[in-house]
């Protein structure tokens, strides 16, 4: 085992204290077989990829069953709003963050999601599912290889504890990497129970940690906040450009760093349908795929809420001045929104009627009833109006002539718009795929999958059928909370 040399880990967040998080020990799976780790970042972090001894390790760290030096794991304690209502207390109910390493890459927090019973599980098993963790492992990498802010997967092992959701399913556990996984619901908790002073120290730890340069504007709580609402509608941006849906948007699910954390019931867009609900447990559609530029904007109101303490000592310049950092919101998404929509379409040039064009160039996605991600992807190389319907050959009439009045090189502008425009996403089919797989044993489904997805802008050779809609078979695949 010389030849592992483990991270030395530090437990910063633990340190902050009980009131932050409670000391808590995994219940290790049994029996764990590593489905797969992701090896370039074992590779960052300074293990490698091909010792038997390391891979071992790494299974027992994913399975709860062993400790490295350093590490003390611990839940933390958070609020949220859930669906629009407030829950004063959540906490991690069934992750587990054991510790943090210093490497050439970055600081980095880990994280075991799936791990037992938490002081914060309620009534709950602290399990999840292998279906739910492959999800989250595959989706993880996905959004990496497309270029969003994500917390990031280093492995996976399976087990064949038995787990009871809506039927008899057997464990698994993802052990998670991110620069923090503080949420907007850290902070909920302890405005909401009158604690300022754990309030403060948590903005502080933050600042001090997350945005040491918020540290010498006049009002550092003031420029947190106004960076947290700036890289959530930035985010939400990159989620709408590629038809990404999370599926819980609850404040507890948002990252104060502007990541996209807790994947449970998300999809990626196929048949256009902007109001499309990826989770079937939200029956009122608060979450559809339409509606998640609003939510985010609820969430940072949420967060500016529990923050007013920390603004300003006089209440009504406090709300006065979470107004005004809020109001940000929508020209920070808007603008980084048309930006990124205007590479998808070949757009060098920024234009006033950019956001109509867009906006039409949606409608014709609706009314043709067109795949999001293959539509985008294909327009690159389409030299005649692929449409049928009137209104669509109007709008690709438009288009064209918008290409021409910007003179464009059009070698360069069909490469530039398949760097932005993904061939590849995790169609839920896929991973059901994968899934099935596993479940039987064989984990080269995941493992093909975690590759693809990493170089998603790459045609691969032999990869053409994850080109593709969902088969007829999986048109009927549905989501909920529990995946």
């Amino acid at each position: 085992m010389k030849e592992i040399i483990p991270p030395i880990f530090g437990a910063r967040f633990a340190q902050m204290g009980p009131e932050f998080a409670i000391p808590t020990k995994a219940d290790p799976l049994p029996n764990p077989r590593l489905l797969d780790c992701h090896d370039a970042l074992l590779v960052q972090l300074g293990l490698r990829h091909d010792n038997a001894d390391v891979l071992t390790w790494l299974a027992n760290v994913t399975a709860g069953a062993q400790l490295a030096n350093g590490m003390l794991p611990v839940a933390a304690l958070y609020a949220g709003h859930q669906f629009g209502h407030f829950v004063p207390q959540l906490g991690d109910g069934r992750a587990l963050l054991l510790g943090n390493t210093q490497s050439d890459t970055g600081y980095w927090e880990w994280q075991l999601k799936g791990a037992g019973v938490t002081p914060f599980s309620r009534r709950g098993d602290g399990r999840a599912v292998l279906r739910s963790s492959i999800r989250e492992y595959l989706v993880s990498h996905a959004m990496q290889g497309l270029g969003i802010p994500t917390t990031q997967a280093l492995s996976i092992v399976a087990s064949d504890l038995p787990v009871y959701r809506e039927q008899v399913e057997t464990a698994a556990c993802v052990l998670r990497l991110s620069p923090s996984f503080i949420r907007f619901g850290n902070f909920e908790v302890f405005y909401y129970r009158g604690q300022y002073h754990l309030l403060r120290e948590l903005a502080d730890y933050v600042l001090t940690h997350d945005y040491p340069e918020c540290l010498s504007e006049k009002q550092p709580y003031q420029a947190l906040l106004a960076q947290v609402i700036k890289r959530t509608a930035q985010l939400i941006a990159q989620w709408q450009s590629v038809g990404f849906m999370h599926g819980v948007m609850n404040t507890d699910n948002m990252s104060i760093l502007g990541l996209t954390l807790d994947y449970g019931p998300f999809m990626f867009m196929e048949t256009y349908q902007p109001d499309f609900i990826c989770n079937h447990s939200d029956d009122a559609g608060r979450y559809a795929f339409n509606r998640q530029p609003e939510i985010g904007l609820f969430n940072c109101a949420c967060l500016a809420q529990a923050m007013l303490p920390l603004l300003d000592a006089h209440g009504d310049t406090a709300v006065a001045v979470a107004k005004d950092l809020l109001d940000a919101y929508w020209s920070h998404y808007h603008s980084h929104y048309l930006h990124l929509m205007r590479a998808k379409l070949g757009l060098q040039q920024e234009r006033d009627e950019d956001t109509l064009l867009i906006k039409s160039w949606l409608n014709v996605l609706h009314q043709e009833q067109a795949d999001f991600t293959l539509a985008h992807r294909q327009l690159s190389s389409q030299t005649t109006c692929p449409f049928k319907q009137e209104a669509s050959m109007e709008w690709w009439a438009r288009y064209q002539q918008r290409l021409q009045q910007e003179n464009s090189n059009e070698q360069q502008r069909r490469t530039l718009m398949d760097s932005v425009n993904p061939l590849y996403v995790l169609r839920t089919w896929m991973a059901q795929v994968a899934i099935d797989q596993a479940q039987k044993g064989d984990d080269s489904g995941v493992q093909q999958l975690r590759k693809l997805l990493a170089q998603p802008f790459i045609e691969q050779e032999g990869m053409e059928a994850y080109a593709q809609p969902a088969p007829a078979w999986a048109q009927g695949l549905s989501l909920s909370c529990s995946s």
